[in-house]
């Protein structure tokens, strides 16, 4: 029905020289609420964002369920973009109206992607596409917000194509390194640890920088498998270097959210420590504050589980997420790391400065260690000198 009635629009926005919009939207974690409350829960749910969609419609409107959770909403006779925008406003803010249903008060919201015809497709097939492109530019946005189709976004969803494709043979071809920053003691620049860093020297497309290839991968799942050749080879690259008389230093590896959560995690970095005789006391597992927040309980219950491995945790990124400070001293925890963006101005900003001093004032507190990432000049390093900070890495040293 969406489709003959799109049709129809289509004709008639062509014969009229009029515009329409086509809408995608997409309700933010609801598999959330259907996996955690159940799918009579998930239903009422779905009928009743359906019921206030059709409310906030003009009577030539359309709306349909595609599935899932998904919504495509139809516009036609729209003067300007900003009629789409309105509308899509008013949507967002009618969805997010908390609900009770089955004793539970929920909270959901809505991202949405805009087309307009004739300049984002003058076909139905290329319009929803495009939209739905839009949509997924709005989750990647943050999510309850909409957001309109560009060519760039077109031109980005192509390259990430491609790069996925690459992405899915670059393991079996060997096509990935790891880069070895110091970690210096901040007192005598000696140093006395390192962290895997992952790179990936793709052959169309040159050395390709995390930031661009790690969200992809996050995204496919493919995060599991290379984090896990990225843990075996800081292993076996450690125990290397102590073989060759090296003084044993212990190396930090990152783990993704996607990791995180799998449930063999434990077992799989039991293996690689047991096969490359990696000592796991020289073994330091990093996840950012905001991957360890996303369940609090189920984070603690893992972290306990892999200390109890004999291997050291570490918190990435502190003040980058929103988060609640208690669990700091629940988390078997052994060091802090902050974040680089406070780092770049510490000298200059008094913001960032007090956010510094009061993170490693925090940590002692705790009898936690403290890294600081992104250290680029002297002025900066001596800054962090006169506070007491532990550790410290960075272009300065490496």
């Amino acid at each position: 029905l969406y489709n003959d009635r799109l049709s129809l629009a289509l004709a008639h926005a062509q014969r009229t020289r009029e515009m329409l919009a086509v809408l995608f939207l997409d309700l933010d974690r609801f598999k959330d609420i259907n996996d955690t409350l159940g799918h009579s829960i998930g239903d009422q749910l779905l009928k009743t964002v359906a019921r206030r969609l059709a409310d906030s419609l003009r009577k030539e409107d359309t709306i349909t369920r595609l599935g899932g959770d998904e919504f495509t909403l139809l516009l036609p006779g729209i003067i300007q973009t900003e009629d789409a925008a309105g509308i899509a406003q008013k949507i967002l803010e009618t969805v997010k109206k908390p609900l009770t249903l089955g004793g539970h008060e929920l909270n959901i919201t809505a991202s949405i992607g805009i087309a307009i015809y004739p300049a984002d497709g003058e076909d139905a097939e290329v319009l929803l596409k495009n939209a739905d492109t839009a949509m997924y530019h709005a989750k990647e946005m943050g999510r309850n917000n909409y957001q309109f189709f560009t060519p760039a976004l077109h031109t980005r969803t192509v390259e990430h194509m491609e790069m996925e494709s690459s992405l899915h043979h670059a393991l079996e071809r060997e096509e990935f390194i790891v880069y070895y920053q110091p970690v210096v003691d901040v007192k005598t620049c000696l140093i006395v640890s390192s962290e895997a860093l992952l790179r990936w020297q793709c052959p169309e497309c040159g050395l390709v920088n995390p930031a661009e290839f790690i969200g992809i991968a996050e995204r496919t799942g493919l995060i599991v498998p290379i984090g896990e050749w990225v843990l075996r080879s800081a292993c076996a690259q450690n125990r290397a270097w102590q073989d060759a008389g090296l003084p044993p230093l212990p190396v930090a590896v990152n783990l993704s959210a996607r990791q995180f959560q799998q449930e063999n995690l434990v077992e799989m970095v039991a293996l690689a420590l047991k096969e490359t005789g990696m000592d796991p006391r020289f073994m330091a597992l990093e996840v950012t504050e905001s991957t360890a927040m996303k369940n609090v309980e189920a984070a603690n219950y893992m972290m306990k589980r892999l200390v109890g491995l004999g291997v050291h945790f570490v918190i990435d990124d502190l003040g980058t997420g929103y988060s609640s400070l208690s669990y700091l001293k629940t988390f078997p925890i052994h060091a802090l790391k902050i974040d680089r963006s406070f780092m770049q101005d510490v000298v200059t900003d008094s913001n960032d400065a007090a956010i510094v001093t009061a993170i490693i004032s925090m940590a002692k507190g705790l009898g936690l260690k403290v890294v600081a990432e992104g250290v680029e000049t002297m002025a900066q390093l001596e800054f962090l000198r006169s506070l007491g900070c532990d550790e410290a890495q960075g272009y300065l040293f490496g």
